[in-house]
C-alpha cells in the first residue's frame, strides 16, 4: 500500500467529516440565535408597543397600529386587574382578573391566546399573539444538571465525532488495502510473464554462448566474447530471479522456511560455493570468523545465502579486480552481524562515515541487490546497514532466538 495516498485518503476523510461537524454546529448555533434572545422569538415587540402607549390625562392614545401584525392584540390592567385600555381585543378575553389569573396567564396562556407581559407604572401590558402561532413551555432544572449540560454535549460531540473518524478510517484502509491488493496482482502478473518470457530465449542464449566459448575452432578472441556473453546472460538471469524475489517480499508473499542456522558452517560453506564458481577470480578473498563459535540463528538459509551472494557478487561487478573481498560475522547487540566487506586495498581507512542512502530502486548503481538485502534482514526482524566507502561494507543484523 502507497502510504502516501492512505495518508491523503484518511485526511480527506477527516477533513471532510470535520467539516460537516462544523457546518452542523454553526448551523445549529445560528439557528438557535436567530429565533431566540431579545424577543426575537415573538413577532411583536412589547417594549415598543409600551412605548407607543401613552397617557393624556385621563385617556390612553396608541401609536403602535404598525406594531402588532394581524390578529394580534394589546390591553392594559391597571393595579387592581382591571382593562382599562385595549386594542383589538377578542370578545372572549375577560374584563377583569385576578392575582392568579394573571399569575396563571404570563407563565402559560390566555384563552388559547399565547401572551407576553410588560409591567409598567400605571398597570400591565398584555400583548396577545394568534392562537396555535407559538409554543410556550416552563423549563425548571437542578442547578447541577445545568451545569453538567455543557460537558454532557461536549463529550457526545467528540463522541460522534470520534465515530465519524473511526469509521473514515475503516473505509480509508478498507479501499486502499482493496487498491493494493489489485495494483500488486496486476504487478505480479506482470513480473512473472516478463520472468517467464525472458527465462526460455536467454537459457538459448547461454547455451549457445556457452558452446561457443568452449569451441576448438574459434579464436581466444572469439571465445573471450562468448565467455562475455554468457556471463552477462548470467547477470540477466540473477536479475529476473531478484525482481520476482523483491516483488514477493514487497508483497509478503515470499514465506519463510525458518531453521537452525550455525553462522560459521554456514559462511564457510558460501564461501565455497561463490569461490568454487569461479566469480572471485582476480579477487583475494578472506573469511573472518571468531574463534569461539557464534550462537545459532533461526533463519531462512535460502533467502540469507541470497542476501549474502548478492554482496559478494556486488563486490565483484563494482571493484576492479585486486580489491579484497571480505566476509564475516560477529555477535552484537543481543544479535548476529553478518558482514561483507569490498575494494579495500593495502593502505585503505577502516570503514566509517553514515551510512549510505539506500535509494528507491536498491542503490544507484547496484540496481535491486542491495534492495533485496534489505529486504531479506527486514523480513528476519533485522536491518541491513551500508557504509561509504572505500572500502564499501554492508552489515546484517539478524535476532537471536
Amino acid at each position: 500500500m502507497n502510504l502516501r495516498s492512505f495518508l491523503k485518503g484518511t485526511l480527506l476523510m477527516t477533513v471532510s467529516a470535520a467539516l460537516i461537524t462544523l457546518v452542523t454546529v454553526v448551523g445549529f448555533l445560528a439557528f438557535i440565535y436567530y429565533n431566540s434572545s431579545g424577543g426575537r422569538d415573538w413577532g411583536v415587540p412589547i417594549q415598543q408597543v409600551s412605548d407607543a402607549l401613552d397617557r393624556d390625562g385621563t385617556e390612553y392614545r396608541f401609536k403602535g397600529e404598525e406594531l402588532l401584525e394581524t390578529g394580534c392584540w394589546a390591553m392594559l390592567l391597571d393595579q387592581q386587574g382591571q382593562v382599562v385600555w385595549s386594542f383589538r381585543k377578542p370578545q372572549e378575553v375577560p374584563e377583569q382578573y385576578t392575582v392568579a389569573d394573571v399569575a396563571a396567564f404570563t407563565r402559560w396562556y390566555l384563552q388559547d391566546y399565547p401572551v407576553q407581559c410588560w409591567v409598567r407604572e400605571d398597570g400591565l401590558l398584555v400583548v396577545g399573539s394568534p392562537k396555535g402561532s407559538l409554543w410556550k413551555h416552563d423549563i425548571a432544572m437542578d442547578i447541577r444538571t445545568l451545569l453538567q449540560t455543557p460537558f454532557w454535549f461536549g463529550g457526545i460531540f467528540l463522541l460522534a465525532l470520534g465515530c465519524v473518524l473511526g469509521l473514515s478510517y475503516r473505509a480509508a484502509r478498507h479501499w486502499f488495502r482493496q487498491a493494493q491488493q489489485a495494483r500488486d496482482a496486476a504487478r505480479s502478473e506482470w513480473i512473472n510473464g516478463v520472468s517467464h518470457d525472458i527465462r526460455t530465449p536467454l537459457s538459448v542464449v547461454m547455451g549457445y554462448a556457452a558452446q561457443l566459448e568452449e569451441a576448438p575452432d574459434l579464436s581466444p578472441t572469439r571465445q573471450k566474447q562468448a565467455a562475455i556473453i554468457r556471463t552477462q546472460s548470467q547477470a540477466i538471469r540473477d536479475l529476473v530471479n531478484d525482481l520476482n524475489l523483491t516483488m514477493r517480499l514487497d508483497c509478503a508473499m515470499q514465506p519463510l522456511r525458518k531453521e537452525t542456522v550455525h553462522p560459521d558452517s554456514f559462511l564457510r560453506q558460501t564461501a565455497a560455493d561463490f569461490l568454487n564458481g569461479g566469480m572471485a577470480e582476480g579477487f583475494p578473498f578472506e573469511i573472518d570468523l571468531p574463534a569461539k563459535p557464534l550462537p545459532a540463528v533461526e533463519a531462512d538459509p535460502f533467502l540469507l545465502r541470497r542476501a549474502v551472494n548478492n554482496l559478494l557478487t556486488n563486490c565483484v561487478r563494482h571493484n576492479a579486480p585486486g580489491c579484497s573481498i571480505r566476509l564475516g560475522a560477529r555477535a552484537r547487540q543481543g544479535g548476529l552481524v553478518l558482514w561483507v566487506e569490498g575494494g579495500a586495498t593495502a593502505d585503505a581507512p577502516a570503514p566509517a562515515g553514515p551510512d549510505h542512502p539506500l535509494e528507491p530502486d536498491g542503490g544507484a548503481s547496484h540496481g535491486t541487490g542491495l534492495r533485496l538485502v534489505a529486504q531479506i534482514a527486514a523480513a528476519h526482524g533485522g536491518q541491513a546497514s551500508f557504509y561509504v566507502g572505500p572500502p564499501f561494507r554492508c552489515e546484517l543484523w539478524l535476532p537471536l532466538g
